[in-house]
């Protein structure tokens, strides 16, 4: 059963039990201000899970793709990746956790044949100080599921991780974890939530591969939280059953189920590979690598290792097969960003693009492969995900020439690096500060840079790589506080003076394809109180001449006061009518429309968004660009305000 089989299963056998198959969103959250990516299948749909209906009814699966820019550090090992795909199914009152825990031990028993003694559950071990009880009930129906397949397992109190380590778990197959392991919020456990979060216990599902060997640095005792690479989370159910408030938790009254599976994961267990990067969405990857390497490193073997199950060291300290599972990761990352509409820049959603293009091309010339690498991995990405996909193929063309442009360019800036290093070592000779300027700034691996003192006869201070590494844990710990929602994407509020401006995008749009033509597309947008922030397609810089008539024409429209209408349309009519979206977006069966004008009569623009809007263009004020310049290879970008 491969990955593609697992996923068209899964989606299938919940058809079959009254869910609606809904599509999946952008890697780009569009109105959420909060996140640069969508980190979990949930993300989307967190407004339904919070109280609004959902156009396509209270039972909803699908299969979503991620991307978490913060465990980047984390690959090269057998398990870990920044993109991964999500298989979820959700309960919006429809149904808890009876329905929900038979589901799914039927469809990995019965349907993925996993072996059942295998499988490990959990469950929420309570929190008797804001009096939420043990979650007996979910822990009763994994024993008596259990129970079903011969295997006779009495729940077991586990603690948190660290006691779990200590203790071990004997046979139990149902265990208890504390809230640091067993409960969900945004805001985490319940002593961090603030009042009117809602939140619940979860059960988590682990697959045990025997065949990989505890590792006692990470305690005395095996068991389901344990990091060692033994067992592997293969799906989480979540019951939002509670809300916080000032005297602590009342039950909700409208109980959910949010599930999410990762597709990747399964595909482990189905397969019995302890090795994610053997499965069938990856192994290609790997191979399109490991195929291509050995020119550099004549010495080191082609075929890759595959015992090895970690990177050492700093970056550039690796073997073929680690070198390659990050590149595999990466290009995956670049290709479905890319199809999303982000292009690799300096900020924002493109700098982490541009970080991962990057990466994969310095772990790829320290494999000898000096050229079209990303390029060249874009068709073997497109292959293993256009069936799902087809957005992919029909994209491909244009996700090439974006990531040949970007390596392309990396490649000069590794060339000035080179002339960079002789001025940064002039004096000192190499120290730690240099080289970490190097690889920040020209993308220099640490070990060329002390390869080249050596061919140079440069000095090298016996302490760098402790400066190095503090240097690099400085700039991780920016990227977490970029990740934690500090870049205001999208809107940064919902205030008046930015509703006025997201109105004045919609002008700015249709005023730019009516003077530079039909091939203008909106690549991203960042409006805040003070200005707007535009990028769209265009190969040239805009003339003074196309500015000026682009203001005309957006003050024209303000002059004419439109209605700003908002509308819920079929996508397929949406479209039909001619509204726009943004590139790369994913939409479901239905979609906001808003109107500059009379949908049924005289229109300016008419755009697929999510609001909000002023009711009437003539309170914008005036119109004026302040800046016109270059956002990235074949992209522009406009900021303007409101006077």
């Amino acid at each position: 059963m491969d990955t593609a089989a697992i996923r068209r299963a899964y989606l299938d056998y919940h058809r079959l039990h009254g869910h609606a198959v809904i599509a999946r969103a952008s890697l780009v959250p569009r109105e959420d201000p909060t996140t640069l990516f969508t980190g979990s299948g949930m993300q989307p749909l967190l407004p339904y899970l919070l109280g609004a209906p959902h156009p396509a009814g209270d039972r909803l699966v699908d299969s979503q793709t991620c991307l978490r820019a913060e465990d980047i550090d984390e690959v090269g090992d057998t398990r870990h990746t920044t993109f991964f795909e999500m298989l979820g199914n959700w309960s919006l009152g429809a149904y808890f956790k009876a329905e929900q825990i038979e589901r799914l031990f039927t469809f990995l028993v019965d349907h993925l044949r996993l072996d059942p003694s295998r499988l490990y559950a959990t469950a929420f071990a309570g929190a008797p100080r804001w009096r939420i009880p043990r979650d007996d009930e979910s822990a009763s129906l994994w024993v008596r599921l259990f129970a079903t397949k011969g295997i006779v397992t009495p729940p077991v109190e586990a603690g948190d991780a660290e006691r779990a380590a200590a203790t071990g778990i004997g046979d139990a197959h149902v265990l208890f974890y504390d809230e640091s392991q067993c409960w969900w919020s945004r805001s985490g456990p319940p002593s961090t939530m603030p009042e009117g979060e809602p939140g619940g216990p979860d059960s988590e599902v682990f697959y045990e591969f025997p065949q990989v060997p505890h590792d006692p640095s990470f305690g005395a005792h095996c068991h389901p939280h344990c990091d060692c690479g033994r067992f592997i989370e293969i799906g989480n159910s979540v019951f939002m059953q509670y809300l916080r408030t000032s005297d602590g938790f009342v039950e909700l009254p409208r109980r959910n189920v949010d599930f999410g599976a990762g597709l990747e994961r399964l595909a482990m267990a189905v397969t019995d590979t302890a090795d994610m990067f053997q499965t069938d969405l990856l192994r290609p990857l790997v191979d399109a690598v490991t195929d291509w390497s050995g020119s550099r490193h004549g010495a080191r073997r082609a075929e890759p290792d595959w015992s090895i199950t970690r990177m050492p060291g700093v970056p550039g300290e690796h073997d073929t097969l680690t070198a390659a599972r990050v590149i595999a990761d990466h290009a995956r990352a670049v290709v479905f960003l890319a199809a999303d509409g982000v292009v690799p820049s300096n900020t924002a959603q493109g700098y982490v693009m541009r970080r991962f293009a990057r990466r994969a091309i310095r772990q790829g010339l320290s494999l000898g492969i000096e050229s079209d690498l990303l390029a060249g991995l874009v068709p073997v990405v497109v292959d293993a995900y256009c069936g799902a996909y087809p957005e992919l193929a029909t994209a491909g063309p244009e996700i090439q020439t974006t990531l040949g442009q970007e390596e392309a360019l990396f490649r000069r800036t590794l060339s000035r690096g080179v002339r960079e290093f002789g001025r940064l070592t002039a004096t000192g000779g190499l120290t730690g500060d240099a080289v970490f300027t190097l690889f920040d700034t020209f993308g220099f691996p640490p070990e060329l840079s002390v390869e080249e003192a050596g061919r140079t006869g440069v000095g090298v201070d016996g302490a760098w790589r402790e400066r190095f590494t503090a240097r690099m844990a400085e700039q991780k710990q920016r990227s977490k506080t970029a990740s934690a929602g500090l870049f205001k994407g999208g809107l940064a509020d919902h205030s008046e003076a930015t509703t006025r401006l997201h109105t004045a995008t919609h002008l700015l749009y249709k005023a730019l394809r009516l003077v530079l033509g039909e091939h203008v597309v909106q690549r991203g947008s960042n409006i805040t109180p003070e200005r707007l922030r535009f990028d769209f397609s265009h190969p040239a810089k805009l003339t003074r001449g196309e500015l000026d008539e682009v203001e005309r024409i957006v003050n024209e429209q303000i002059d004419r006061d439109w209605p700003m209408v908002r509308r819920e349309l079929p996508t397929a009519t949406a479209f039909g009518e001619g509204a726009l979206g943004a590139f790369g977006d994913r939409y479901g069966e239905t979609v906001q429309v808003y109107t500059a004008g009379d949908p049924d009569g005289e229109w300016y623009s008419n755009e697929i968004c999510g609001g909000p809007h002023v009711a009437h263009t003539g309170v914008l004020g005036r119109f004026q660009v302040v800046k016109e310049e270059s956002s990235s290879s074949g992209v522009r970008r406009i900021r303007a305000v409101l006077r």
